[in-house]
């Protein structure tokens, strides 16, 4: 979980130095009304770690296997309202909820990580280091869109 935790610092960084460089309208900026602004990306992966605590934690305490179920992802995007929230609360949210997270990976050891787990549809089991891993690839993969030139 180390190097996991490590990719999670990588990206904190970046994304901590790219929003302190943003002006306000770009973050703000979509696309296409269908789209979210940079600003609805970092709200999704706040309710995206927030969301994941309970994963990891839940997995930990409850029957095996514990069962993941899906997140309403554009309808927290809406009723959270990131749009038009300052920027300066969403990103000390997303840093709060990822040092839990990065606690939370670093207090796992081989049985812990080995604890089975259901993805989303009965019979598509893995466990809890595979859905540690995939929320920081998760995670990457949001950042590199927030990162990702505004087209003028």
């Amino acid at each position: 979980m180390k190097e996991t935790v490590h990719k999670l610092d990588e990206l904190l960084v970046m994304l901590k130095e790219y929003i302190s460089k943003s002006s306000d309208t770009e973050l703000r900026f979509k696309t296409n009304p269908e789209k979210w602004s940079k600003k609805e990306i970092i709200g999704h992966l706040i309710d995206s770690g927030i969301n994941n605590t309970r994963r990891f934690t839940a997995a930990l305490i409850e029957k095996e296997p514990y069962r993941i179920m899906p997140m309403k992802q554009d309808e927290l995007i809406k009723v959270n309202d990131y749009q038009n929230s300052e920027i300066d609360e969403l990103l000390t949210s997303l840093l709060s909820i990822n040092i839990r997270i990065k606690k939370l990976m670093l207090l796992q050891n081989t049985q812990t990580l080995a604890t089975r787990i259901e993805l989303y549809t009965k019979g598509n089991m893995s466990d809890l280091r595979y859905l540690m891993e995939d929320y920081v690839v998760h995670f990457e993969h949001h950042v590199n869109q927030i990162l990702k030139p505004v087209a003028a």
